[in-house]
């Protein structure tokens, strides 16, 4: 539990890192952190009974979820908080260790770690896909209705 705890707690670091990296006003970066690390605990808490490829499809829902609630109420751009929030869910180890796996010819292990970062690349992308098709007047809505 400890070990789950200190990994959301460096997603959430590595958010606000990769949100100064990305230059997102520094007004942001709390906001960006958050939103990585509530995405990482999602990734954690389904990842414990299914597939990291369905941790990442909910994991980046919850994020751009996230991430599209807070542009509307801080008034910016969601990208602000949807790239960097996406960060620590990219399948960078599983592509880096394919790359390895082919060049020092270990081609069965190079097969199955590719197929798993193109699993998870592939439910990153659904997971965004999914939040975006709910039309932007549902998160206006519920602002209109709080400043009423």
């Amino acid at each position: 539990m400890t070990d789950m705890i200190l990994k959301i707690i460096q997603a959430t670091v590595g958010t606000v890192a990769f949100s100064i990296l990305f230059s997102v006003p520094k007004k942001y970066y709390i906001s960006c952190g958050l939103t990585g690390g509530a995405g990482w605990l999602v990734y954690s808490l389904v990842c414990l009974k299914l597939s990291p490829a369905t941790g990442a499809l909910f994991a980046t829902m919850v994020v751009i979820l996230l991430s599209r609630v807070q542009a509307v109420v801080m008034k910016c751009p969601v990208t602000i908080f949807m790239i960097p929030g996406i960060f620590p869910l990219v399948p960078g180890a599983g592509i880096y260790w394919t790359s390895y796996y082919i060049v020092t010819e270990q081609l069965n292990l190079a097969l199955q770690t590719g197929y798993e970062a193109v699993k998870t690349a592939v439910a990153i992308v659904l997971g965004i896909i999914f939040v975006f098709e709910v039309p932007q007047r549902v998160f206006s809505k519920g602002m209109q209705k709080k400043n009423a």
